[in-house]
C-alpha cells in the first residue's frame, strides 16, 4: 500500500494555531465508518451520538514541560533541550541543539544555575543522554523552567501552556498531548457520566516520534515507535463489563485506540498490563477493542490518517477529509474533531 494514498490538499491557513476560547466549542463532524455519510455539529452536543452503557476510554498522560532553554557556562553558548524519555533517575534522553556544541562532558545550566545537566552519552541525529543535577523535585523545577513541545507545525507561542493539556492529564511522561481530549472540559465529562455513559482511563505517554513522517513509499515498511502504556485491573473490568453488557467502547484518540487494540486478545477481551507499543494500524486491519473513535483531523500521508482510515476505509476519510476542507474545519492539534461512529 503507497503512503500518497493518504495525501489531500490542505491548506495552510486551515491548520490552527491557537486553542479556541472554550475547549468544547469546536467544530464536530460525525463519521458513518459503515456508509460514509457526514453530519456537521459542534463539540459540545457529543451527548446526542452517546448511548447510555457505552464507555468512553480517555488517555490521561500529562505532558511534560519538555523544551528547556540552557547555556554553556563556560562560553554562554545558548542551547536547547527537549527531554524525550526518561532513562533511569535523573538520566534522560534528550534532544540537543545545536548537537556539535554538546559533547560527552559537556555542562549545560537552566534558569541561572537552579538545574544543572552533564552530558554522558551521544546518540544518533541529536540525541544525548544527560544527567541532570538539582536540588528539590525534579518536576517541580521543570514546571517553572520548561515550555511545552508544541508540534512543529505551530508557529505561534501559547499563552497558556494549560491549554495543551487535557482537563484531566494526571500521569506525567508524554511529550506530545492525546490532543482529541483537549476538546472535553470537566463540565462536559460530568453531563456525560450523569447519562450513564462510563468514563474510563489508560494511560499511554505520546512520543515525539508521532510527528515523524513516514519516509518509506510502501507503508508496510514503515518502522512504528514505540511508546510505553498502562492499563488498570479496574479499568480492565470495566471496559469487559460495557462489553458484556453490548455497550459500545469509543477510544478518545489515536493514542488511546493503539493501546487499547495492544491489550485487547482476539474476543475483544482486556486485561491490566503495562508494556510497550509500536502496533501500526492501517486499513486490512481488523479492530477487536473499539467500536469509535473520537479523533481530530490529521496530517497527510501519516500514521494517523492510516488509523482512522483503517476505521472508517481510506475513501470514507480522505471524502471526509475534502469536505472539512471545503467547510473550512480546523487541523491537527488544535483544531476540530470527528466522530467516527
Amino acid at each position: 500500500m503507497k503512503v500518497d494514498m493518504f495525501d489531500f490538499e490542505l491548506p495552510e491557513e486551515l491548520i490552527a494555531q491557537v486553542p479556541l476560547e472554550n475547549r468544547a466549542s469546536s467544530r464536530l463532524m460525525v463519521l458513518n465508518k459503515e456508509t460514509g455519510e457526514t453530519n456537521h455539529d459542534t463539540f459540545n452536543n457529543i451527548l446526542k451520538y452517546l448511548n447510555k452503557g457505552d464507555c468512553l476510554v480517555l488517555n490521561d498522560t500529562k505532558v511534560l514541560p519538555a523544551r528547556l532553554l540552557g547555556a554553556k557556562p563556560d562560553t554562554g553558548a545558548k542551547i536547547e533541550v527537549l527531554l524525550l524519555k526518561q532513562v533511569e533517575g535523573d538520566k534522560w534522553e534528550t534532544l540537543v541543539k545545536p548537537a556539535k556544541r554538546v559533547k560527552i562532558g559537556t555542562t549545560i545550566t537552566f534558569g541561572d544555575g537552579k538545574l544543572e545537566a552533564t552530558c554522558i552519552e551521544e546518540l544518533k541525529h541529536g540525541g544525548r543522554i544527560l544527567e541532570f543535577h538539582y536540588e528539590g523535585i525534579f518536576y517541580e523545577i521543570l514546571e517553572s523552567l520548561g515550555k511545552m513541545p508544541l508540534p512543529p507545525y505551530i508557529k505561534e507561542q501559547l499563552e497558556d501552556q494549560d491549554r495543551y493539556q487535557t482537563v484531566y492529564a494526571k500521569e506525567r511522561g508524554s511529550a506530545a498531548a492525546p490532543t482529541a481530549g483537549l476538546h472535553f472540559t470537566k463540565e462536559l465529562l460530568e453531563e456525560i457520566q450523569k447519562t450513564g455513559v462510563k468514563i474510563a482511563f489508560i494511560t499511554l505517554h505520546v512520543g515525539l516520534g508521532t510527528f515523524r513522517p513516514v519516509s518509506v513509499e510502501n507503508i508496510e515498511e514503515h518502522d512504528m515507535h514505540a511508546e510505553y502504556y498502562h492499563i488498570s485491573e479496574e479499568t480492565a473490568s470495566l471496559l469487559n463489563e460495557v462489553r458484556k453488557q453490548r455497550g459500545r467502547i469509543i477510544s478518545v484518540g489515536t493514542t488511546s485506540t493503539r493501546t487499547l487494540e495492544t491489550i485487547a486478545d482476539h474476543s475483544g477481551h482486556f486485561q491490566a498490563s503495562s508494556g510497550w507499543t509500536d502496533i501500526f494500524i492501517y486499513p486490512g486491519y481488523t479492530f477487536k477493542a473499539i467500536d469509535g473513535m473520537i479523533t481530530n483531523f490529521h496530517l497527510p500521508m501519516s500514521t494517523l490518517i492510516m488509523l482512522v482510515s483503517a476505521l472508517a476505509g481510506r475513501e470514507h476519510v480522505l471524502s471526509a477529509y475534502n469536505e472539512a476542507v471545503k467547510e473550512r474545519y480546523r487541523f491537527f492539534s488544535f483544531g476540530d474533531a470527528m466522530l467516527i461512529i
